[in-house]
């Protein structure tokens, strides 16, 4: 099986309002899939869509080699999911939940709970509704995990942790790859999807804007690039360059700033023909690329 999720034109409306439009997706066995985009951007349908907890209007999806609606049951199975919004039973403690979870998938869990608890300083005996955010979403992280599945479905999973906790998560997700499992990873966080993604989809207003590897996207980043040349210039010879988006001239003629998408060459062939002296380029990142996307005048 060479891929864990996919999607073929999946589509979801609510009503006449689009959820998610003609979303085809492929995500690789053994890969830390990223799934960005703002609030309302249609990650979450997405995820709901493909566990089968709501139903597409049309298009359809496999996951892991089954279909999404009719073997629902066998692929939960072999799943972890953290929903976005983390609900769960408050008079139970964290160890109970876990086991009700464990009992419904008919495996025994108990020894991979310890383990996972202790890496994440969880008290598994105190009350669900004792729990603060944090603490909950470490049992959401805990269930998740505790069976070993083939394939995490994580929605906003670090909501609520503090910077501790989130690298001993991070460091979990790397694990869970290296050892062959997939993850899909739905977060507004682009430094979190940085640090662990091996690919990245971005999907704005229900459609998929972008599919790219993590440096792939980042070439795409808008990067700020100081030039300085020998004798000053007219800063507007770059104005109409392709990829300027900005341009901000220094205050004593010999230099420009600039804000440019994607490649500079276009912007190295200009400054070339007068007289550059010197180059200080600033390289985007993830969240460079990201916004990049979201802009209409982006490319």
């Amino acid at each position: 099986m060479a891929a864990a999720i996919v999607t073929e034109r999946l589509t979801k409306y609510y009503g006449d309002v689009p959820g998610i439009v003609d979303l085809d997706l492929e995500v690789a066995v053994g890969e830390v899939f990223g799934f960005l985009g703002a609030n309302g951007s249609g990650k979450t349908t997405t995820i709901r869509t493909l566990l089968d907890l709501i139903r597409p209007t049309s298009g359809r999806a496999r996951i892991l080699g089954l279909d999404s609606h009719a073997d629902a049951v066998a692929i939960h199975r072999r799943v972890g999911y953290i929903p976005g919004d983390v609900a769960m039973y408050e008079d139970m403690t964290g160890r109970e939940l876990c086991r009700y979870f464990a009992n419904l998938r008919g495996v025994d869990t108990s020894a991979e709970v310890e383990r996972l608890a202790a890496r994440l300083e969880l008290d598994l005996d105190r009350k669900i509704g004792a729990y603060s955010s944090g603490n909950r979403q470490k049992v959401a992280i805990v269930q998740a995990f505790m069976h070993r599945p083939e394939l995490l479905v994580l929605d906003e999973p670090s909501t609520g942790l503090d910077p501790l906790m989130q690298q001993e998560f991070y460091a979990m997700v790397r694990e869970a790859r290296d050892e062959g499992r997939t993850v899909f990873l739905s977060s507004h966080v682009l430094p979190e999807v940085e640090r662990v993604a091996d690919r990245v989809a971005v999907i704005r207003e229900g459609r998929l804007v972008a599919v790219e590897t993590v440096e792939g996207l980042k070439a795409k980043a808008r990067r700020h690039v100081q030039l300085v040349f020998a004798s000053p210039i007219d800063p507007e010879v770059f104005r109409s360059v392709p990829g300027v988006r900005e341009l901000h001239p220094s205050h004593d003629g010999r230099g420009v700033d600039l804000v440019v998408a994607g490649s500079l060459e276009a912007v190295m062939a200009v400054a070339a023909r007068h007289g550059i002296e010197n180059v200080i380029s600033h390289e985007g990142d993830l969240e460079d690329a990201f916004l990049a996307l979201y802009d209409d005048d982006a490319p």
